[in-house]
């Protein structure tokens, strides 16, 4: 049977997050592609036995429909947990559990985007968010990243866009691919920038909690007092990807509108998981798992920046996070990052090319993204050491 697809389906490109994913599998490759927390990291004894109480004490609870808006004693666990952060969640907010930080993005996608209409979002940034942003027919418009953040002067110029930009997605705190973290002094600019203008801030912070060096910086949202910021916090990151549990909390009227998107998309998440993550936020010690993946992330981190050091042609640039999984790195002008991924893939070492991570994916890039989260101390440096070879071949 030939198969009638809608022009909005026939204009999605395939995303790249989908190859990635497949790469994961695969036991040959050095994987600095991905973007999962640490396997070893994940309290998988609490899951099981939280699973096994729930299913024998009431299984009903978790096996019947459940609420849109998610489980109320989890959103009071994790109201008390995003607080710790500052002031995020305010007694007039609204908070809904999606299935993931990504369906945040796509929901208020199709809340607020017509066909055509703008979304500016860092650049590069997220690609998951970005082709679910796409997919919902809005127009992306990158704005420029310095070492510190967003770019004030490119997103002042891009927030005059006529019609004016539905909104702008930012990831503040070790942001995916680059690592950086936005200055304090920028993320009040961009908070009142966007008042000014009138335009909605979405606040995605799934890596927030991974701090293994510096100061803390408080989140856009906990000094937002006009309503304009919608704020996504995920525990993918510090409890199991796999569970599928993330928050949006802003003003009732926004988050009212991505309820009834959410309904319409899925009922409500998963109340298995719900529950086992109100289990875990109220019952387990959170700092210490905190600690546990903050150990693990800044010593691998560390290995990775010590090996590249080493390793890398002096003309090779690189971010050094202070939190977080990823590492950006860029090749000097005139070398072909393409051919340089295509070649380190042909030696087992896999990486994510930067064109996956812009607005306009038909930009040139001289970057790539690396992730220490996932493979081993001991990947880290063979991976590393062959890519340094190809350095020295690729940068004269």
């Amino acid at each position: 049977m030939q198969y009638n697809f809608s022009n909005r389906f026939k204009n999605l490109k395939p995303s790249p997050a989908g190859d990635i994913l497949a790469m994961m599998g695969d036991p040959t490759l050095i994987k600095f592609s991905g973007g999962n927390p640490a396997t070893d990291s994940f309290p998988i004894d609490k899951i099981t036995e939280f699973s096994n109480e729930v299913l024998t004490t009431k299984p009903l609870s978790v096996l019947e429909y459940g609420l849109t808006e998610g489980y109320h004693p989890l959103l009071q666990e994790a109201k008390k947990f995003l607080n710790r952060d500052g002031n995020v969640v305010r007694d007039d907010d609204m908070m809904i559990c999606t299935s993931g930080s990504q369906q945040i993005a796509d929901c208020l996608a199709k809340v607020v985007c017509n066909e055509g209409d703008t979304v500016l979002t860092e650049d590069p940034s997220f690609l998951g968010v970005l082709d679910s942003i796409r997919s919902n027919g809005a127009n992306l418009v990158g704005v420029k990243m310095e070492d510190d953040g967003i770019d004030l002067s490119d997103l002042e110029e891009k927030l005059q866009i006529k019609p004016t930009p539905k909104f702008i997605y930012v990831i503040p705190n070790f942001q995916n691919p680059t690592g950086i973290t936005m200055s304090l002094e920028k993320r009040k600019a961009v908070y009142e920038l966007c008042k000014k203008y009138g335009v909605l801030i979405l606040e995605d912070n799934p890596y927030g909690q991974l701090r293994f060096s510096g100061e803390a910086v408080p989140p856009i949202k906990s000094f937002d007092e006009e309503g304009i910021v919608i704020y996504a916090a995920s525990f993918s990151k510090i409890i199991a990807p796999g569970i599928r549990v993330a928050c949006a909390v802003g003003k009732p009227e926004i988050i009212g509108a991505i309820k009834q998107v959410k309904f319409l998309n899925d009922v409500h998440s998963t109340t298995w998981s719900q529950v086992i993550c109100e289990r875990i936020l109220a019952t387990c010690d959170m700092d210490a798992q905190i600690e546990k993946l903050k150990e693990i992330y800044g010593a691998k981190n560390k290995v990775m920046q010590d090996e590249m050091a080493k390793n890398f042609h002096p003309s090779v640039k690189y971010t050094k996070p202070e939190g977080g999984m990823f590492v950006w790195v860029t090749l000097p002008d005139g070398v072909d990052m393409m051919k340089f991924v295509g070649e380190a893939l042909e030696n087992k070492v896999a990486l994510v090319p930067g064109t996956a991570f812009l607005a306009d994916t038909s930009m040139p890039c001289q970057s790539f993204r690396m992730n220490f989260s996932t493979p081993s101390t001991e990947d880290i440096i063979k991976g590393i050491e062959i890519l340094g070879k190809l350095t020295y071949k690729y940068c004269k």
